[in-house]
């Protein structure tokens, strides 16, 4: 668990995590209402290189950014009353080996959507927010350990 102290600490972990990612991943981001996951997508985006406004795709279900050659797509699934509805919506083909798909809500989906390789679930703390970081694949297992490295040997950027 490590804790978050504000919105500027929630986008310099999005930063951090934005170090640690390739082509093919899949993450979840889980929380309440205001808890943090929009603005650790915006912080990921940002360290990508992406330059415009990053919005929750609450209305939309889906926003594509293309940055260079990576398509990172950003879902929420919040309004979805159904699981049914991710099926019917053709979404399964944006979750491949060239792209990085990010999921708020991933709940809402029930167990269509592929194993996430990372996890982040934020909770509203007194002091800002928790987050729990969880590694659900190998792939994932492996972004932890490099990431960790990166820290130890210093060359995090932050």
């Amino acid at each position: 668990m490590r804790t978050l102290a504000d919105e500027a600490a929630t986008l310099a972990l999005g930063a951090e995590v934005a170090q640690i990612l390739h082509p093919g991943l899949v993450i979840f981001l889980s929380g309440d209402l205001g808890s943090g996951k929009t603005t650790l997508a915006r912080g990921i985006l940002r360290a990508l290189g992406h330059q415009g406004k990053v919005r929750s795709p609450t209305y939309n279900l889906v926003e594509l950014y293309k940055i260079s050659r990576l398509y990172f797509y950003h879902f929420d699934f919040y309004r979805f009353k159904d699981p049914v509805e991710w099926e019917e919506a053709g979404f399964r083909e944006y979750f491949n080996p060239d792209s990085i798909c990010l999921v708020e809500w991933p709940e809402k989906a029930g167990g269509l959507l592929p194993t996430a390789d990372l996890g982040f679930v934020l909770h509203i703390a007194e002091a800002g927010r928790n987050i729990e970081i969880q590694a659900g694949t190998e792939a994932g297992r492996l972004c932890l350990k490099h990431w960790q490295a990166l820290k130890d040997s210093g060359r995090l950027d932050t």
